[in-house]
């Protein structure tokens, strides 16, 4: 296992390991570089940033009118800004003529941590899902973040990029792993119900699976880090398998991973569906681990959710 990385780190790194391929790309921030890690890139390719300020509306603007020229932007921000302050502008200068900018949002969901409610985005998700054309993108761990990055490089059309503040474990330093957008990744497989899970939560969902078999309980962990477009068939087939699905996000549980997927479960192969994140709730101020594990969502807290519900 390798060591922690947080995958905000993995943005910043992988800006700059790209910027050779994707001569075209430039980043933009809005003076929180050292925090969302684009510091990073502004060191090896300082032509190539530009600090808006703390201007997150107007660094969206100047981001659609680069990528009518040709450019590749990156917006980047805390999540709290760059999906939620940015809103109408990400639908309307971005989304509505479908520029091919990329929105690198940092610092989200409860594991900011200690910034407490107002910075702890937990709608973003939601939000980008809204948007016609929108991709987004949840990555599990340091390889997966660097891989959304280029990926999302090398596809045309707006991406929104989930990346968070804490340190996480690398769970996808496999042989013969690959990331494609919008294909979900069999981790482990099962027979008595479906653990779907996005972000930081793959791994939570990983140690539940751990402590579930040792209860004899099967489960089947997936890894959804592309929420839009959703990899239905993995959803789906695993459904008609378990009988029983559990999606696990570090999100509110209305509009996210748990509503994309009970979306094509209901159309396509109703089972029962329990979903497991921030349930209608603000987050509060707390250490990454105090409110990870308030919220029952490390692999304890999923585990006892998954048990009860199997029982």
């Amino acid at each position: 296992m390798a060591d922690k990385i947080a995958t905000r780190e993995s943005y910043g790194n992988a800006l700059v390991a790209c910027a050779e391929d994707f001569p075209n790309m430039v980043v933009l921030d809005a003076d929180l570089a050292g925090a969302t890690k684009t510091g990073t890139f502004k060191k090896a390719y300082p032509d190539r940033h530009i600090d808006c300020g703390i201007a997150e509306c107007n660094m969206t603007g100047i981001a659609a009118g680069l990528a009518t020229c040709g450019k590749i932007p990156f917006v980047s921000s805390f999540a709290m800004f760059a999906a939620g302050r940015n809103f109408e502008q990400v639908r309307n200068a971005i989304g509505y003529p479908h520029l091919n900018v990329k929105i690198g949002a940092t610092h989200a969901g409860i594991t900011v941590g200690e910034d407490g409610a107002t910075h702890q985005c937990n709608e973003d998700i939601a939000l980008m899902r809204t948007i016609p054309g929108m991709t987004v993108i949840v990555p599990s761990d340091d390889i997966e973040a660097k891989a959304a990055v280029r990926a999302a490089l090398e596809m045309n059309g707006p991406v929104y990029l989930r990346f968070g503040r804490a340190a996480v474990p690398v769970i996808n330093d496999k042989p013969g792993y690959k990331f494609e957008i919008g294909k979900g990744v069999l981790l482990r497989e099962g027979t008595d119900v479906t653990i779907v899970a996005t972000g930081i939560c793959v791994d939570s969902a990983l140690n539940a699976a751990e402590m579930l078999a040792a209860d004899g309980i099967s489960a089947e962990v997936i890894n959804i880090h592309t929420i839009k477009p959703l990899d239905e068939d993995i959803v789906v087939n695993s459904a008609k398998k378990t009988g029983k699905v559990v999606t696990v996000e570090e999100h509110s549980v209305i509009g996210g991973l748990g509503s994309a997927v009970c979306d094509a479960l209901s159309a396509k192969y109703p089972v029962p569906v329990k979903k497991l994140g921030m349930q209608d709730v603000f987050g509060e101020s707390g250490s990454a681990s105090q409110l990870v594990e308030k919220y029952k969502l490390d692999g304890k807290g999923v585990y006892e959710d998954v048990k009860a519900f199997v029982k």
